[in-house]
């Protein structure tokens, strides 16, 4: 099976909002949460969703799921303390629903441009080398700060990818990765990625589409509205 894993646990403190947590703003008449889903829910490999969620926020999402008809939600679990505690209750509730060999792809909920091709490569690499990190390539200059502050090594950009999601592996991997992680109480990574290379998995990329962004600040807001804009005109205007 292949299970998507949405993470909607975040507050949004970054995006100065003090009504509602930032996936469930709406952008362009939608939630942004909803609009993340869909691409799920329409993918044909996708067997069923998993969303994780803030505690205060489960019931508004169950309405959400109704209201768009996104029945491919098999459980919407509460969120922890941080994203690794969150992504691991989601772990937990799929290894309660799932075989152990099922394929999970970890995906941020504000990280509604993601495409059916990346879902479908990163089901594929699964299958082949056993992950499939989403990547795209840097655009800008990549430097190391020192401890002073001042401008370090200057990294090779051709050789710098920047890391996005979904993150994909078999369900039995990653839920012992953050097994370990637990049990050792390193509760610090950023991200599956990171957490499953301090563990010795080695990591496979796929290639992803440069906007596939996530909405952190308003800033990234408002560049999303602009893109999705601009999308939907392109399929108006079948450009």
């Amino acid at each position: 099976m292949n299970i998507a894993i949405i993470f909607a646990g975040g507050t949004g403190q970054r995006m100065n909002t003090k009504t509602r947590p930032k996936q469930f703003l709406e952008l362009n008449g939608k939630p942004i949460i909803i609009h993340t889903l869909e691409h799920f829910q329409r993918h044909s490999l996708i067997d069923e969703i998993i969303v994780v969620c803030l505690k205060e926020w489960i019931d508004e999402m169950l309405r959400l799921k109704d209201l768009y008809r996104i029945h491919k939600i098999s459980a919407v679990v509460p969120g922890g303390e941080s994203g690794q505690q969150s992504i691991f209750n989601g772990l937990l509730k799929a290894s309660e629903l799932y075989p152990a060999d099922s394929i999970v792809l970890i995906h941020d909920g504000v990280r509604p441009l993601i495409d059916e091709n990346t879902i479908t490569r990163g089901i594929e690499s699964v299958q082949k080398y056993g992950s499939a990190i989403t990547v795209s390539p840097a655009v800008e200059t990549v430097a190391i700060k020192t401890e002073s502050g001042e401008m370090g090594i200057i990294m090779d950009r051709s050789r710098c990818e920047m890391a996005k999601a979904p993150q994909c592996f078999y369900l039995k991997d990653i839920l012992s990765g953050h097994q370990k992680a637990k049990q050792e109480k390193h509760a610090d990574f950023i991200d599956s990625a990171s957490l499953m290379q301090h563990y010795g998995y080695t990591l496979h990329t796929v290639s992803g589409p440069a906007e596939n962004i996530k909405i952190t600040t308003p800033g990234d807001f408002y560049i999303m509205r602009a893109l999705l804009n601009a999308k939907e005109n392109s399929e108006i205007f079948g450009l």
